[in-house]
């Protein structure tokens, strides 16, 4: 069985009823949203999507409830987004191109701070073929996004840093206009190594206003609670030499593990040139 089939058996995606992806971008677009995450196991996750049954429906294209997802994040040389990051700076940014790859669709997305802390995603779409790299076109985007931010870099400056794979759910509380991602089969991919999740949790994101909303409330009572974690992040943190130990690193090796020679990327994954 493949991992977005897997998923979401073993999440009982199928007891929840369906919304159109025009529905979801309806009720719950979020470009502006504060992010809140969480690592939870399996059944704890499968609870909370029981909970929720009443209230929220999960994302279904044609009757796959789940999308595999590319990302490749592009840095400084310098790592500068990494550090931004890290050292919990008010301008915190991250570049990156993404494929869905069931779907052929790509985008190149600049996500940043406010001024409150919450996070704001711009995205430009672009041809499939043209995933893992920026264009011409893609960075004229990237820097117009930069520079309204009033962050200090080019997309010249940029370069391919890792890749981040996973296989996403998607759940939307129509009337509420909030969402909840679970994502499973997690690895990022640097050179010849790889850092994966274990596969007995998944990473459980809320995408919402100020205030929690009941996804956030019921993990609080099943004792589960929010974690600073980004993808990205936790991939350079564990697999670049001679990085400075830090929080998300110690957090990272509580749930991550390493290997080298990561097993290659699917065939029918790959964009068509």
């Amino acid at each position: 069985m493949t991992a977005g089939p897997s998923l979401a058996t073993g999440l009982g995606l199928q007891e929840l009823r369906g919304a159109t992806l025009a529905e979801v971008d309806a009720a719950a677009a979020l470009q502006h949203r504060v992010d809140r995450k969480y690592l939870v196991p399996l059944d704890r996750a499968r609870r909370l999507i029981a909970q929720l049954a009443d209230s929220h429906h999960v994302l279904d294209l044609g009757g796959r409830r789940t999308t595999s997802y590319l990302s490749t994040y592009f840095d400084t040389e310098q790592l500068g987004a990494w550090r931004a990051h890290t050292q919990k700076r008010r301008r915190r940014w991250k570049v990156r191109t993404r494929l869905y790859a069931e779907d052929g669709l790509c985008r190149v997305e600049v996500k940043t701070k406010d001024g409150r802390g919450a996070t704001v995603k711009h995205a430009l779409k672009v041809p499939a073929a043209e995933y893992g790299e920026l264009t011409e076109h893609a960075a004229g985007f990237v820097d117009e996004v930069l520079d309204r931010a009033c962050v200090p870099v080019t997309a010249k400056e940029l370069s391919a840093a890792a890749e981040v794979r996973y296989v996403r759910a998607a759940l939307v509380d129509l009337d509420g206009g909030s969402r909840v991602t679970l994502d499973g089969a997690l690895s990022c991919h640097r050179d010849d190594r790889t850092v994966a999740l274990d596969a007995g949790h998944v990473l459980i994101e809320t995408k919402g206003g100020a205030q929690p909303v009941s996804a956030d409330r019921l993990l609080l009572g099943m004792g589960v609670r929010p974690v600073s974690l980004s993808k990205y992040i936790v991939g350079q943190s564990l697999l670049t030499p001679g990085l400075p130990d830090n929080d998300v690193r110690r957090l990272a090796r509580a749930h991550f593990t390493t290997a080298v020679n990561p097993a290659p990327l699917p065939a029918e994954r790959i964009p068509a040139a």
